[in-house]
């Protein structure tokens, strides 16, 4: 089964950084990424800032994987990686 992966990134440095990683090391087929405006609580207030999305495109094998490896190059303390199930698309 096919799954998305969604990433935020402060910047598109680190978002480009998480990208390439993601795909040399063959986790995801591809990633896209774009500027998002965001808005969340943090530490009891609302926070708004401008971030980069990531789009990894792989298999449901491989979120644990991708989820890890994230998790050990991303600035957030608390990066936000969500699965999304692809339910019908091209292979």
């Amino acid at each position: 089964m096919h799954i998305s992966i969604y990433i935020t990134c402060p910047d598109k440095e680190e978002a480009e950084k998480i990208a390439e990683t993601l795909v040399a090391e063959k986790l995801a087929a591809c990633v896209n990424y774009f500027p998002v405006n965001s808005v969340y609580a943090w530490e009891g207030k609302i926070e708004k800032s401008c971030e980069y999305a990531l789009l990894c495109k792989t298999g449901k094998e491989n979120f644990n994987k991708i989820k890890g490896r994230v998790s050990e190059i991303h600035s957030y303390e608390v990066p936000a990686i969500l699965a999304l199930e692809i339910v019908n698309g091209n292979k």
